[in-house]
Parts: C-alpha cells; structure tokens; sequence
C-alpha cells in the first residue's frame, strides 16, 4: 500500500504539470480492499508536490467526523494547497461502515446538516456558537470563506438539504437533480439550470485495446460489483450495478480501453474536449496505470496542442 500511495503522488505531480483541471479522492471504511480511508492526508501530501490543479474530497462522510476537528484539519489543508481545495459533503450509506463507528443510521440527515453549519461557520475565521458554547477555530482559511461545501448524494432529500444549506450539489444520480433545482427556486435563487454531471465513464489507454481490456478488466469489475454491493444493500440508485462478468461490463460501456487514436478521434468530434482517467482503478496496478497516462502524455496532449 505505501507503493500505491507513493504512485498516487507522483501521478498528482505528473497531473498538475499536464495541466490537469481537478483531483478527486473518495474515503471508504474499513474495506478488505484498503479502500482510501482518509483523504485529508492523502490531499495534504498531493498539494506539498503540486501547485495548480484543484482538489476535491467527493465525497467526505460527515457522519464519521468530530465537526470541530474536521473545520481544523479542513482549514490546515485549505493553507497548504492555497485554497485549492473543495469538499463535497455525503450522508454515507455502507451499513458496516457505520457499524464500525457506532453511528446509527438514522442520524444521517442531522449530522450532514450540523457539519455543513459548523464548517461554515469555522471556515469564516469569526467565534461561532457550537453546541451551546462559543468557539473560535484557528487559523484562518488562506481562501476567504475557506474551501467550497458541497452537498453529495442521491435521494430527494439530500437534493433539497443541499439546496438549503450547501454551496451546490452533485448527484449521484443525475435524476435527483431536478429536486435540487426545484428547492433552489423555492428559494427565491436563480434557477441552477440543467445537471451539471453526465453518466460517470472511465477511459483507460493501451496501444492494443484488446490487450489493455484483458489487463485491465478484471480491476474495473472489481470496483463495479465493489459499489454495486454496496448500494443494493440500501436499495438506492446508484450507476453502478453487480456485473456477472467482464464481458456484461464490457457491452454497458462505463468502462473503456481506447487507443491513442480512438481516443483523438472522439476528442475532436466532441464539442469539448474532456476526459476523466480513474488511473489505478478497483486496485489497477501502477504499472498498468502509468502505461495508460504514459500514452496519453506522448500520444494523445501532442495532437491537441
């Protein structure tokens, strides 16, 4: 796992010098995989090695959090990255996951809802009051009102939750997002307008596309049926469903092989050139990760230049 993670900071370096727009990290909990479990860190050591690309924790589970600790070490990391960092806040939904810190489910909603308050409240660098006393978190944030909050999730209520106390939403499901947007005219704010996410599609890069398929299908079903599990435990949407097998993940398309040049051509049909890389995905090794941005960096950023 320390080869994994000294990997991850060298591709978050590599990333930045290429001009990467965002870095995203996610957390899960206690995960025979040794899924990320803390994203502070791991964003903190990625911004000491990097200087432009933007930081996203999406999503951060609230419910697991001390608010106060979680406003500091927010605050810490906001000063190392120099307000290059945002936060999307989730509700959670793995039941062992909140088994393992003896939070009860049904606390969810509440929890979200006071560690979106206290971060603001914190992030504005002024004494709060905080569960009936009166706090001041130090230092201040470098960027002023601190990193972007961000409300995560999948079900009406977490749409209009957001609405009422978040800087935005990003669903999980882009059908929720119009109980987002109904809630945000309610109340009285310009219409958001349409969703902002589209159907979530990993493209991996390999001279061989079939070659590169049979490496690296094996991790992309890992991840899939890893989530799928997940969410069909809670019953909720989610666009990551059980596969039976690589080929059934292959014919629904959310992952993809591509060659340099398949990957050219659909960049230069597309109205905005734009790609997503998930370089070590469902525990891809970084070996085969790194032949996939190797390719990319030689064989496709030239032909765009």
């Amino acid at each position: 796992m320390a080869d994994r993670y000294a990997a991850a900071l060298d591709m978050a370096e590599w990333a930045d010098q290429l001009g990467c727009v965002t870095i995203a990290v996610s957390e899960h909990h206690g995960s025979s995989d040794g899924y990320l479990p803390s994203p502070i860190p791991m964003l903190a050591a990625m911004a000491a090695r990097t200087k432009n690309v933007r930081f996203m924790i999406a999503a951060l589970v609230a419910p697991f959090y001390d608010p106060l600790r979680l406003a500091e070490d927010m605050i810490v990391l906001d000063n190392i990255s120099r307000g290059r960092v945002d936060l999307v806040v989730g509700a959670g939904y793995v039941r062992e996951e909140f088994e393992m810190y003896d939070v009860p489910m049904n606390e969810r909603g509440k929890r979200v809802t006071e560690t979106v308050r206290t971060l603001k409240a914190a992030f504005g660098g002024e004494p709060f009051e905080y569960r009936g006393r009166t706090v001041h978190i130090t230092p201040a944030p470098h960027r002023p009102g601190g990193p972007g909050l961000i409300l995560g999730g999948n079900s009406e209520a977490a749409a209009r939750r957001a609405a009422r106390i978040a800087d935005g939403f990003i669903p999980a499901v882009p059908e929720v997002w119009e109980f987002y947007r109904d809630e945000v005219q309610k109340l009285g704010r310009p219409d958001p307008g349409p969703c902002p996410i589209s159907a979530n599609k990993v493209v991996a890069l390999a001279e061989d596309a079939e070659d590169g398929w049979r490496r690296m299908a094996p991790f992309f079903l890992h991840e899939t049926n890893s989530y799928g599990a997940w969410q069909a435990q809670q019953g909720i949407a989610s666009p990551y469903h059980t596969k039976s097998g690589v080929e059934q993940l292959r014919v629904e398309g959310q992952y993809r092989v591509l060659t340099p040049d398949q990957l050219v051509a659909e960049q230069k049909d597309a109205p905005f050139p734009f790609v997503q890389f998930h370089p070590m995905c469902g525990g891809m090794p970084p070996e085969v990760a790194w032949s996939s941005l190797r390719l990319f960096e030689h064989e496709v950023l030239p032909r765009f230049a």
